[in-house]
């Protein structure tokens, strides 16, 4: 596999896409809200920006209906299935037509007070279901999205493809924190995610690890606490290759540190660390380099 083919497969995966929603009575006078979405958009996106476009009441639930031929039988998507995927499986006379009147469509529904969908008759949604697990066996379909674990010591088959694919979906949902036991496994984001506010600070401050989702805050947190209340130096290992994000995770881990030791008050003892941190990572690179030469 070459760089160009793992580029042309990421530029054909942001592809963007025009789905045709048709509300019907929940929004009258719109025969159809267009919608653009991605291949790996969800029904769940897809239906939030309905609800934006068309200004819908954001206190009722609403599903997505696939039907195959107007009128005839709707197959309700599950929030995670990909609509853009589920269109592309259609005849070409259906995408080349889709506003004609006998096409395949996207209906948007209303869930009943009680939660259930008016699906037809319970043969119909048998039969439809029962298709819808023969297609995803054969891989027309995406497989459902299965639970991850914050903690890969909870996994049920504990192996390297199970604990990488664990990793993987974790980290397309921006969980970049992993727990193995009382290890932290961080994945570099390679850009600024929003979990290092104040907000943050509090929420892991004094809690047990595991209890809440994992973060190097929780990692800090516990040290800290640790050394009060044993009255012993604590020590925490960072370790990584090259660009792995040690030098930002170590910095989150001095911010935290220090806002609970000042209480939030503003203090430059935070600036004098981080100051000390290139000078450091000098010092031991010279280090290494000493003991390569076996000086």
């Amino acid at each position: 596999m070459s760089v160009n083919d793992v580029g042309g497969r990421r530029r054909f995966e942001d592809s963007e896409y025009t789905l045709h929603i048709y509300p019907g009575s929940i929004a009258e006078g719109t025969i159809y809200c267009p919608i653009t979405a991605r291949k790996t958009s969800t029904a769940a996106e897809v239906i939030d920006s309905l609800i934006n476009k068309l200004q819908l009441e954001k206190t009722k639930c609403y599903v997505l209906a696939e039907v195959k031929e107007f009128g005839g039988e709707e197959w309700i998507l599950n929030p995670t299935d990909c609509p853009v995927q589920r269109m592309m499986l259609w005849p070409r006379m259906a995408l080349e037509n889709r506003t004609s009147g006998e096409d395949y469509r996207f209906l948007l529904r209303e869930k009943n007070l009680d939660g259930s969908i008016h699906y037809g008759s319970l043969q119909s949604w048998l039969r439809v279901t029962e298709e819808r697990r023969r297609m995803v066996e054969r891989g027309f379909l995406p497989q459902p999205q299965q639970k991850d674990y914050d903690d890969l010591c909870g996994l049920p088959d504990l192996n390297e493809k199970t604990l990488l694919e664990n990793l993987r979906n974790r980290f397309k949902q921006e969980k970049i924190y992993t727990y193995v036991g009382s290890i932290l496994i961080v994945i570099n984001p390679f850009k600024f995610l929003p979990i290092y506010n104040p907000k943050y600070v509090k929420m892991y401050d004094n809690h047990q690890l595991g209890k809440l989702e994992p973060h190097i805050y929780a990692v800090a947190d516990v040290a800290y606490h640790a050394m009060l209340q044993r009255r012993k130096n604590q020590c925490i290992v960072i370790s990584g290759e090259s660009g792995s994000g040690k030098t930002q995770s170590t910095n989150f881990l001095i911010h935290h540190l220090t806002a609970l030791s000042q209480k939030g008050f503003a203090s430059g003892v935070e600036q004098i660390i981080l100051g000390a941190g290139p000078v450091l990572e000098g010092l031991w690179d010279i280090q290494i380099d000493c003991i390569d030469d076996g000086i």
